[in-house]
């Protein structure tokens, strides 16, 4: 049975990696650290193994315990990171640094993986394409769950952008697009390390919070957003992500990158529009406000963050992402490489998950 190094596992993507391993009869380690939630990490099967990926000599510690009982890894997904940091410099920490230190332990413990996945972001390119051009014709992928009415209704047909290319030379403008291009940067230039990165757009489903604000927010019958230059959005369902990133080891690729995606274009209400409709929410005021109101209250929300010591959702960072127009990308190559095919569009995905969140009392 190959052995299945996870680290984020506790995490929203990481706990579904976990259980997917499991379905495909992997030997699964749960890489977490000492403080982490284990509320997804019940399982008897799961390995739960604490790992200090902030601190490279009691990492090292760790893995040389581990080694000595039971060798080393078939496969590594390095999931761990964080999305939003009380300060910009922690995400170089988290996001860089971390990264660093465990890829450098395995090889100098000898311990290199056939594998080693690194779940990066979009965000990494930036607004690289963020200028408007003619409208043109938006090919529509073919998913199993599609149908015409969702088409129409929610998918952008003429579109006023371009994808985002593997080709595009990457420029990040966020602390934490910085910190994954880095690392992305530093664990290619390792020798020998049989690579695979996975670039996501938005990634939704159950146990995400961050998506969950907005469900909050269509709740209370307000849907805020802003700018008004067209905005075309993307999004990747969590286990479709889960389920390209498994493409990937069964096809024992190497040495390349994708970004990630469900194939669909969307206008940027499509994703309030399915929630209210799940939620059975009958009228919602939909709030679009100018770029400068989101940076003040951005500014605003860091100040009061600042006071309280915990990281805001709605940060400096999240401001520029928020403001990025163009967020569509290419995903040939998961398609014509890896035989990925989505399962999830966005309105079978936010059907899902609103139902999750009323089974868990979130709503």
């Amino acid at each position: 049975m190959d052995k299945i190094l996870i680290t984020g596992a506790s995490g929203f993507i990481g706990s579904f990696l976990v259980e997917e391993a499991h379905v495909r009869r992997y030997d699964v380690w749960a890489g977490i650290r000492t403080t982490s939630s284990r509320k997804y990490l019940q399982a008897e099967w799961l390995n739960v193994l604490p790992l200090d990926l902030t601190d490279a000599t009691v990492l090292r510690g760790q893995l040389e315990r581990f080694k000595e009982k039971h060798g080393k890894w078939d496969v590594v997904v390095h999931a761990a990171g964080a999305t939003k940091c009380l300060h910009p410099a922690d995400f170089m920490t988290n996001n860089y640094d971390c990264t660093k230190n465990l890829v450098d332990v395995l090889v100098s413990l000898d311990m290199m993986p056939r594998q080693f996945i690194y779940l990066s972001s979009l965000s990494v390119m930036g607004p690289v394409r963020d200028e408007q051009q003619p409208a043109n014709e938006v090919l529509v992928p073919r998913g199993i769950h599609d149908s015409k009415s969702f088409v129409e209704r929610y998918t952008v047909r003429q579109s006023v952008y371009s994808d985002i290319t593997l080709s595009d030379t990457a420029t990040p403008n966020t602390a934490y697009g910085e910190s994954k291009i880095q690392a992305e940067n530093y664990l290619r230039s390792v020798e020998g390390l049989p690579l695979v990165v996975m670039r996501p757009t938005g990634v939704y489903g159950p146990r995400e919070k961050d998506y969950y604000l907005m469900a909050k927010s269509i709740r209370k019958h307000i849907d805020f957003s802003v700018g008004f230059k067209p905005q075309e959005i993307t999004f990747v369902y969590v286990k479709d992500l889960v389920g390209a990133i498994f493409a990937a080891i069964d096809k024992r690729v190497q040495g390349k990158t994708y970004f990630v995606s469900d194939g669909y274009v969307y206008s940027s209400r499509a994703f309030s529009d399915l929630l209210q409709e799940n939620m059975d929410v009958k009228r919602v005021l939909h709030v679009k406000a100018p770029l400068w109101v989101l940076r003040v209250v951005s500014w605003v929300s860091e100040f009061f963050s600042g006071l309280s010591g915990k990281p805001s959702t709605l940060n400096g960072d999240k401001y520029k992402i928020m403001s990025q127009r163009n967020w569509r990308c290419d995903i040939s190559g998961l398609i014509d490489e890896l035989g990925y095919i989505p399962q999830w569009n966005l309105q079978r995905g936010v059907e899902e998950t609103v139902n999750w969140y009323k089974k868990e009392k979130w709503l």
